[in-house]
């Protein structure tokens, strides 16, 4: 089975899983790329046998809608972190901002966020980041499709992109705000799709309880 979970805000994608394992009173439950916690959104799981059609899932495209806060950026580069960094925010017009944004579009090198679930040399990211450790991280290829600029009332941008996998949106919106000459960080994060599966066919875990 494969389960189109609308996470919710402040849940890791691990106990998502956790709960939905408990709810069907299935073992094998894994899903198709994580959400931060404080995001929310489309979240693809797989039950049992169909945990093997994941992998498919994971490469495909994924759109997402941000909040990009201004004048203050966050060691996790969204609003669980704590401040790291504050800054003026410019005059800016949405003309200047459609620019910046559109420079993304393309394949480019990413570094990873030392705040992420990857590994390096065997250890997760996050963890070595919590006991101030900083290393160095290999550049990922990824691919901005699309991006474009929802609506920009000071100091808040909000935008839409489709990316590829492996995309971290936190890094995205950190780099937007300093080619905007300043800091930011992600206040908001929803995953609108993951390829097929679209935000407005997801369940949610009460949704999924009661069924």
């Amino acid at each position: 089975m494969i389960i189109n979970i609308n996470k919710p805000a402040g849940w890791t994608s691990f106990d998502v899983v956790k709960k939905v394992r408990g709810i069907i009173k299935e073992k094998k439950v894994g899903h198709a790329g994580t959400l931060d916690p404080f995001a929310e959104g489309v979240l693809v799981l797989g039950t049992g046998p169909d945990t093997k059609k994941l992998t498919d899932i994971t490469t495909a495209s994924k759109i997402y809608r941000a909040e990009l806060t201004l004048g203050k950026a966050t060691d996790t580069q969204d609003r669980d972190g704590k401040i790291s960094a504050e800054a003026p925010v410019p005059e800016l017009t949405r003309e200047t901002i459609d620019a910046v944004l559109a420079s993304f579009v393309g394949t480019q090198e990413q570094i990873p966020p030392m705040y992420s679930a990857k590994k390096v040399n065997g250890q997760r990211l996050y963890k070595l980041a919590r006991k101030n450790k900083t290393v160095e991280r290999d550049p990922v290829t990824i691919t901005i499709d699309q991006i474009s600029l929802l609506d920009y009332t000071e100091p808040v941008i909000t935008f839409e992109v489709t990316c590829s996998k492996g995309t971290y949106v936190r890094a995205l919106g950190a780099d937007i705000a300093a080619k905007l000459g300043t800091v930011g960080h992600l206040t908001a994060l929803i995953r609108t799709s993951v390829g097929a599966y679209h935000i407005a066919n997801a369940t949610t875990i009460e949704e999924l309880s009661k069924s």
